[in-house]
Formats: structure tokens, C-alpha cells, sequence
């Protein structure tokens, strides 16, 4: 199972992003060579709406309903197995923080890697692998490098 981090998702879907290309590749790959399915949670398609949507973060952004459409096709996609986060992800989530100091700016990361963590995730497909590296769980194909 591979985690799914949103800056894979907003590359993949918005053209303007670098490394758009490389991530669709990757991930058409992925899917193909059977290594799916992927993992998502919530906070993950969420994440997506707000970002994807953003003109001040893009040229192009997509309009709310076509962000909408492409997070229900994730969201729903055979490749995809949906991972909620629990009390025990919580829990860990808040041991993090405390174990690794870590501040407000790493809530959401950190509540994303618990719940995957939870779930049984042991990869993690994102551009920032250096977000994650901290907890010392997951393995990462080094998606910034896919991504430039």
C-alpha cells in the first residue's frame, strides 16, 4: 500500500505544477504494475480542494466543481483503499508532536502520517518526503525527484 500525500495528487491533476509529467507517469505505473492500490484519507482530499481551487497559487486553478469531480474519482477509484483516521492514530499523532517538537506548521502532516502509519501504510508517495522523514516509518521512492 502506498500513502498518498496531496502534493502528489495537486501535480497530478494540475498541468502547471512541476513535475506533472513525472507524477502522472509514476503513478500510471504504479497502478499498472498492480504496486496499488493507494492509500487516501480524508484530510488528503480536503487538502486538495482547498489547493487546488487557489488562484493565488495558480494560473489555472481548477474551478470548485472540477476539484470536486476529481477528488470524488480518487476518492473512489479501484486503486484506492480509503484510510480514516482513529483514536489511536490520534493519540500517535499527538505523541509525535511531543516526541519530535514539533510546532503548529506540522499538525496536519503529522496527524496524516499517524493515520497512515495506523492503517498499516509503509510507503509514502510525496513530493516533500523530508515532511514524513522525521518518524522514522516510512520508506519513500523519492517523489521530488519525479516531481523536478
Amino acid at each position: 500500500m502506498i500513502g498518498l500525500d496531496t502534493t502528489v495528487l495537486v501535480a497530478y491533476e494540475l498541468r502547471e505544477v512541476a513535475g506533472h509529467e513525472g507524477i502522472r507517469a509514476t503513478v500510471q505505473s504504479l497502478s499498472r504494475a498492480g504496486e496499488a492500490p493507494f492509500v487516501l484519507a480524508p484530510q488528503v482530499i480536503h487538502e486538495f480542494l482547498h489547493v487546488t481551487t487557489d488562484a493565488r497559487r495558480f494560473e489555472k486553478p481548477l474551478s470548485f466543481p472540477e476539484a470536486l469531480s476529481r477528488a470524488k474519482f480518487w476518492w473512489s477509484s479501484s486503486d484506492v483503499t480509503n484510510c480514516y483516521p482513529d483514536a489511536r492514530s490520534e493519540s500517535l499523532a499527538l505523541q509525535w508532536m511531543e516526541d519530535f517538537k514539533l510546532g503548529r506548521k506540522r499538525i496536519l502532516d503529522t496527524a496524516l502520517a499517524a493515520a497512515y502509519h495506523g492503517f498499516g501504510v509503509r510507503r509514502l508517495a510525496t513530493a516533500n518526503p523530508a515532511d514524513f522523514a522525521v518518524f522514522e516509518v516510512f520508506a519513500f521512492e523519492d517523489w521530488a525527484v519525479v516531481a523536478a
